[in-house]
């Protein structure tokens, strides 16, 4: 059995990202340790939400110990780093938060939890961070040196496969992708041209727990949102496949299946 070791920003981004992979390599019988650079604490949250003297990164650890128990993650660390909020923010030149963290000195630390579980697998983001928040470009940074300096043998950029985004949008399922008054993600600039990918991971038979992961995050991700308010139809077209670049392998063909060296190569298209 092989561990793998997903890191993220903040708590939620497992659950959009990463999720169904998560759980499939879980049900597989395989380790899955989870990494969370930073707690959350400058998301944003309904006024009311919270209850008295309840902080929201206090809130947001509670959410992702749900999405964790959902998921079948066998360990979850938070690296220790401040949020920096969205880019631009003033939030992005505090000294704690993580925009700000040496690479190195962060990447060791990833590193150290890479080491003691024997990592075989590590993702992290592609150098945009998916779509430019800064903690994410942070998480590509360091999520790739630590992976080099614990030799981990096989380490990924989770992304969003654009082309397949933009052609959803010509489809019955757009407008459910665009959701309530065109509020949905700006696809154009939303991860990465297929041709780069290496790997897409069939994830559908996992919709269920990557939902349920989903509204663990109620913080974050409400019911109305248009990650949960899709009908299931385009719920499926959209998060049934996870798409990743592996470190050495951009661009291969036929595409990967799995995040393992052993599974089988499919091409899913």
């Amino acid at each position: 059995m092989a561990t793998a070791v997903f890191f993220h920003a903040h708590p939620d981004d497992e659950a959009i990202a990463t999720a169904g992979t998560m759980a499939l390599m879980a049900a597989g019988g395989h380790r899955v340790v989870l990494v969370t650079a930073t707690r959350g604490e400058l998301g944003e949250v309904p006024e009311g939400f919270l209850d008295p003297g309840e902080t929201l990164a206090e809130r947001r650890a509670v959410e992702l110990e749900a999405a964790c128990a959902a998921l079948g993650v066998a360990r979850h660390e938070f690296l220790g780093y401040g949020d920096s909020g969205m880019e631009g923010l003033d939030t992005n030149n505090d000294p704690g938060c993580f925009w700000q963290a040496d690479v190195e000195e962060a990447a060791e630390r990833l590193a150290a939890i890479l080491r003691s579980e024997g990592a075989d697998v590590l993702t992290a983001y592609d150098e945009h961070g998916n779509y430019g928040h800064p903690d994410h470009v942070q998480v590509h940074r360091v999520g790739l040196r630590a992976g080099a300096l614990a030799a981990v043998p096989r380490v990924f950029m989770a992304t969003v496969n654009r082309d397949h985004l933009l052609r959803l949008l010509e489809t019955a399922d757009g407008d459910a992708l665009r959701g309530a008054g065109d509020e949905g993600p700006a696809v154009d600039n939303l991860g990465v041209p297929e041709e780069r990918l290496s790997t897409v991971v069939d994830v559908s038979r996992f919709l269920d727990t990557k939902r349920r992961a989903m509204e663990a995050h109620a913080s974050q991700i409400s019911e109305t949102s248009f990650f949960l308010s899709m009908p299931p139809e385009a719920f499926a077209a959209v998060w049934g496949q996870e798409w990743y670049i592996r470190v050495g392998a951009e661009g291969l063909r036929p595409f990967e299946s799995s995040l393992l060296a052993d599974d089988t190569h499919e091409d899913t298209h």
